[in-house]
């Protein structure tokens, strides 16, 4: 591994001193700093604690062992979320700069003070206490990204209720399959939203809702919905109230995330308080390098976790944009001029958008005055080694970055920090406290080869439950089935002599022709540097009797035909940039593809449905962003093997 320097004046190198000064070590470095953290995760956790939380602790030990599944940190130690985002926003002395900078389509930025944000959480909370409203509830939004919801949540983790938020991007029946499973007692919600010029009623989703939750003890608006009768927003945070924080143990439950529902029951994913109040503090202040003189704003939607990180900017005293709207409307470009209106410094999107503003022929870096982006990230999906060389040019001196991780832990997995190299097609290394390795079917680590990424010691956030699993059966089965006391994460990944980690796609997506496996990332990588591509998709389809279909799916850009010319390209591409091993079958024309409401392509239910599975049981309509290219390729996959077996 080369040695990485922790740049001056940093955050992690602050950190690697203040580790120094305590256990006598030189962690001048990062790789040192990583190895120390998983060599000592009891230490290491404790210094996170120590020294970004603002708030003591009593001595306790971090765990008492560290053989995964590993539920309660600890035992004993009080922690709310809600007490350290108190302490973040109040860390920027002067209370009428900016917490929070809301964004829509239609009208002026929505500026909220650092002491209008605490004013109205206190507030909000106040209401929630006032409605008998405590640790063994659930709140729960459908909303936008918007001010509303960052304040609902700071109020719920306040009074120790259990937090959950949908997105009115998903229609109301995804609301409903999430929502409804946390019986809430409180409901906050609102009559629509602006996307891509054009105002969406959420009405009757709404409705729907309210009526899917008889156990609801107050429903809460922000703006009238008719037939739903609440109480409104501005009467709930209207008066002046203390922002008191309740003290709450360590592993009191903080939120419910949902996992994507494509193939059944979205499910429910449990963290603590404590738990992610350590992970995201470290991911803030010591990856990213944010303090209380920063902007950050990444582009997502309340029901991608990348919504928790962002809230999260606020426990290191960080403003953070909130945008609800489309990231190409009324220009593809909108992004980048936002950020340089705002003086975001550390600006996140997705490798789609990359894409889209690499081929709009944009170049960000000369176009829009970004003195003060020293960063840029993205995740979501893998992002294509030809985008990052783009961005070597196209973004100036500022590094384009890449992270993998999930809602299962709701941070990254593997990301960078100030100092470590980018490379593109790489993520340039495993995170801080993360014991990240890739092994082989043999339960072996390998380097430089592919394998299975798993993680061999405890996370404070790995989930201490799922909802509605009260013995942890289906706990254990999601991560620990495949290798008892290892976390298998579920994708394909090369951990490189390097230290640096390539994502080659989810495991059960994995292209396997004649027993050598790549994953379909790779071949994305390789087809979509093709400008005639938009977008692409390969299926890796196991027939009866031992046969093989590797489809390929392409979407051409504009004015671009689908012809045996452009197929050759494809395939000299592959052949090229990816394997001459895994040249599709077949390359065919598709009018979109299909991809969850968080970016990711639709591989695996896909699937299921050539190979015999019936759709309805595959995936779950109401989780796909485009429907109607879903039922396209439903149209052209249903009875592939049965054809093939005849």
């Amino acid at each position: 591994m080369k040695t990485s320097v922790h740049p001056t004046g940093s955050r992690i190198a602050e950190f690697a001193r203040f580790v120094d000064g305590r256990h006598g070590t030189d962690l001048s470095d990062y790789w040192r700093l990583w190895r120390w953290s998983i060599d000592e995760p009891g230490a290491f956790w404790n210094a996170v604690w120590d020294s970004l939380t603002g708030l003591g602790r009593h001595g306790a030990p971090a765990v008492q062992s560290t053989r995964m599944p590993v539920r309660t940190w600890y035992a004993g130690e009080t922690l709310s979320y809600a007490a350290a985002a108190k302490t973040g926003i109040a860390a920027e002395s002067r209370p009428d700069s900016l917490a929070l900078i809301a964004l829509t389509e239609d009208g002026p930025p929505t500026r909220v003070t650092r002491a209008e944000l605490a004013r109205q959480v206190g507030a909000f909370a106040t209401t929630l206490r006032d409605a008998g409203v405590g640790a063994a509830d659930r709140v729960v939004a459908y909303l936008p990204n918007g001010p509303e919801a960052v304040v609902a949540f700071l109020a719920a983790a306040s009074v120790g209720a259990t937090w959950s938020v949908v997105g009115q991007d998903y229609p109301g029946p995804a609301a409903i399959d999430r929502l409804a499973q946390l019986d809430p007692a409180v409901l906050i919600t609102g009559p629509g939203y602006q996307f891509g010029g054009r105002y969406r009623d959420c009405g009757d989703d709404v409705r729907a809702l309210v009526d899917a939750l008889p156990q609801l003890c107050t429903v809460v608006l922000t703006g009238p919905v008719a037939g739903v009768d609440a109480r409104t927003w501005a009467s709930c945070v209207e008066h002046d109230a203390p922002w008191e924080p309740d003290p709450l143990s360590f592993s009191h439950p903080l939120w419910v995330l949902f996992s994507s529902g494509t193939t059944g029951l979205p499910k429910g994913i449990v963290h603590s308080h404590g738990g992610v109040t350590l992970e995201h503090l470290k991911t803030m202040a010591l990856h990213y390098d944010l303090g209380p003189d920063d902007v950050f704003w990444w582009y997502t939607s309340p029901t991608w976790m990348v919504w928790n990180i962002q809230v999260a900017a606020l426990l290191v005293g960080s403003t953070i944009v909130c945008y609800s709207g489309s990231p190409a409307w009324p220009t593809a470009d909108t992004v980048w001029s936002t950020a340089a209106e705002l003086d975001v410094t550390v600006l996140g999107t997705s490798p789609a958008y990359l894409m889209a503003t690499e081929r709009a022929g944009h170049r960000p870096g000369t176009d829009y005055d970004l003195r003060r982006l020293r960063v840029v990230g993205s995740t979501g999906s893998t992002l294509p080694a030809a985008t990052s060389r783009w961005a070597a040019t196209a973004l100036g001196d500022m590094p384009l970055v890449s992270s993998t991780g999930g809602t299962d832990v709701v941070t990254a997995l593997a990301g960078w920090a100030p100092g470590l190299p980018v490379t593109p097609g790489e993520i340039s290394a495993p995170a801080l406290g993360v014991a990240l390795e890739a092994w082989d079917d043999n339960d072996r680590p390998v380097v430089d080869a592919v394998g299975d990424l798993v993680i061999t010691q405890p996370m404070p956030t790995m989930p201490i439950g799922l909802w509605n699993d009260p013995n942890g059966q289906r706990y254990r089965a999601a991560y620990y089935d495949r290798r008892p006391g290892v976390w298998t994460h579920g994708d394909w990944v090369t951990c490189t002599s390097r230290g640096s980690v390539i994502v080659h796609g989810r495991s059960d997506s994995t292209l396997n022709r004649n027993g050598v496996r790549m994953g379909s990332a790779d071949l994305y990588q390789a087809v979509e540097r093709l400008p005639e591509i938009a977008d692409s998709l390969v299926l890796g389809i196991e027939l009866p009797g031992g046969g093989y279909w590797m489809p390929l799916y392409v979407v051409p850009a504009p004015e671009t035909s689908m012809d045996d010319r452009l197929r050759e390209r494809i395939r000299a591409v592959i052949r090229d940039y990816a394997s001459p091993r895994h040249v599709p079958d077949e390359i065919l024309w598709a009018p979109a593809i299909p991809r969850t409401r968080t970016g990711k392509k639709l591989e695996v239910p896909l699937k299921r449905i050539a190979q015999g599975h019936d759709a309805a049981a595959s995936l779950e309509l109401s989780a796909v962003d485009d429907p109607s290219a879903l039922e396209w390729f439903i149209d052209q996959l249903t009875g592939v093997t049965s054809a093939s077996d005849s």
